[in-house]
């Protein structure tokens, strides 16, 4: 099992936390919503938890509760920029198919 980061947005993730001040690393998750059914969840982490994976690329460290982690493993979290909107992308082997917004995904 694992989670991988582009060294694109593990870049931002990098800056991102610099000027937060603190904090390991992100927390990426699913939760429950959309169309689809289920979202990416990403925020700071600050501490790791009881139960998280840890998955570390060039340097960033994702942490993964593990119900979310048999949704999400073998995703790629790559930080793209398309016209005026960036954002993080999730390339993820398990999705089945996902909404026309692109907010939510099924497995």
């Amino acid at each position: 099992m694992a989670i991988t980061m582009t060294e694109r947005a593990a870049e931002r993730v990098r800056k991102f936390l610099e000027n937060r001040g603190k904090g390991i690393g992100v927390r990426l998750g699913v939760k429950t919503t959309g169309c689809s059914g289920m979202a990416y969840d990403i925020e700071f982490a600050d501490e790791v938890e009881e139960f998280d994976e840890v998955f570390e690329s060039h340097g960033v460290k994702v942490l993964v509760n593990p119900k979310s982690l048999v949704y999400l493993d073998g995703t790629e979290v790559d930080f793209v920029k398309e016209g005026l909107n960036e954002g993080f992308k999730f390339t993820n082997p398990n999705e089945a198919e996902r909404c026309g917004c692109g907010e939510s995904f099924t497995v």
